[in-house]
């Protein structure tokens, strides 16, 4: 089948002129912040403390920016831009643990987990019906008699169970497997999603002018049947460039799959590619935890949180990348055991055993 390659100039001519002023505005608003980075490792008290303040001085100021930015961006759902102000703390804490260069592999894993759980909430928990499902569960209390509880749960069947996960691998490959486990606890009928698995990279040698994203097909693993008319979730730890996600969904679409909607959940999204995600793709929505306001010139976000793949897996071998199932089998048996069921989907997409 070969490989799928789309240019960074392919990425151009999504942007608005009102777009492109904004993303300037936020470039600018930035460089002011990283002078400001070296009072932070001065010896002297007062010069520091000074430089701290300025620093909170203007990132509530860049906060102010974005906010207006994604006001008008109806596809664009900041968490701490939409959920209630008592919640902020919480978003703010998760992702400055995520950041933090202290935070260890089984660490951030937990933290990633509690950000999807965050995410599902924002893109489905809110949802309010008279149709209600009721939940009966066998508890281990047994006397007088075995005792049971019901639970009265809102039911959104409706929305979470025509969802595909998409994989774009290897980073997404947790936070994918994290959201499934969410759609299937909230789903009435325990639904399990099924599993499409893209490898895809970008070429870090280059800048982000240059970029370019490369969909290798021989060793993707998905079937075209299961991704028509439906909702199409990816859930990928950052979106920097957005470059990866308009990649695959722009081959699928080349092959005359009509997804029903597009959902892209990221931990932390910049601005730049969060906005290009939702003018470029039809019907996409984009859901994030954190919007961080700019890019380097390689692409990487900044502030950021360095590599979430390699945070989660650990680092490849430089000439013996891991495939899959060495992917899966370094998280763990704790790992393997909470998420059977999507395991047992991903197995049946890679080695095509059907059901």
């Amino acid at each position: 089948m070969g490989k799928v390659i789309l240019k960074a100039k392919d990425l151009d001519g999504y942007f608005s002129a009102a777009d492109k002023d904004c993303l300037d505005r936020m470039d600018s608003a930035y460089r002011e912040i990283m002078q400001s980075f070296s009072r932070l490792d001065s010896n002297i008290p007062a010069e520091r403390q000074k430089g701290e303040e300025n620093l909170i001085s203007l990132y509530n100021r860049m906060g102010v920016i974005m906010q207006d930015i994604c006001r008008q961006a109806p596809n664009l759902h900041v968490y701490t831009f939409l959920s209630p102000q008592e919640s902020h703390p919480e978003a703010s804490r998760l992702i400055a643990k995520l950041r933090d260069v202290r935070t260890g592999n089984q660490e951030f894993v937990y933290y990633i987990q509690r950000a999807y759980e965050m995410l599902f909430k924002l893109a489905w928990g809110g949802s309010t019906s008279t149709d209600k499902n009721y939940l009966l569960v066998k508890t281990p209390v047994t006397n007088p008699v075995q005792n049971y509880a019901v639970h009265k749960i809102t039911n959104i069947d409706s929305k979470i169970e025509n969802t595909v996960m998409c994989v774009m691998l290897r980073g997404a490959l947790l936070p994918s497997m994290i959201m499934s486990k969410e759609i299937q606890e909230y789903s009435s009928h325990g639904y399990v999603t099924p599993f499409a698995l893209f490898r895809i990279q970008r070429d870090d040698h280059k800048k982000e002018h240059s970029m370019e994203y490369i969909l290798d097909l021989d060793r993707s693993f998905f079937t075209p049947e299961t991704l028509d008319g439906k909702d199409l979730v990816f859930a990928d730890p950052m979106n920097a460039t957005g470059g990866s996600l308009v990649t695959i969904v722009n081959y699928l679409v080349s092959i005359g799959i009509k997804p029903k909607s597009i959902l892209f959940f990221n931990a932390i999204s910049a601005l730049k590619g969060a906005l290009r995600v939702v003018r470029a793709l039809e019907n996409c929505k984009v859901y994030t935890l954190w919007m961080d306001p700019v890019l380097n010139d390689q692409a990487y976000i900044l502030p950021g949180l360095g590599d979430a793949g390699d945070r989660i897996n650990g680092k490849d071998g430089d000439y013996l990348p891991r495939n899959i199932i060495q992917l899966i089998a370094d998280f763990g048996d704790t790992i393997a055991r909470l998420y059977r069921s999507q395991l047992r989907e991903i197995e049946n997409t890679v080695l095509n055993t059907g059901k």
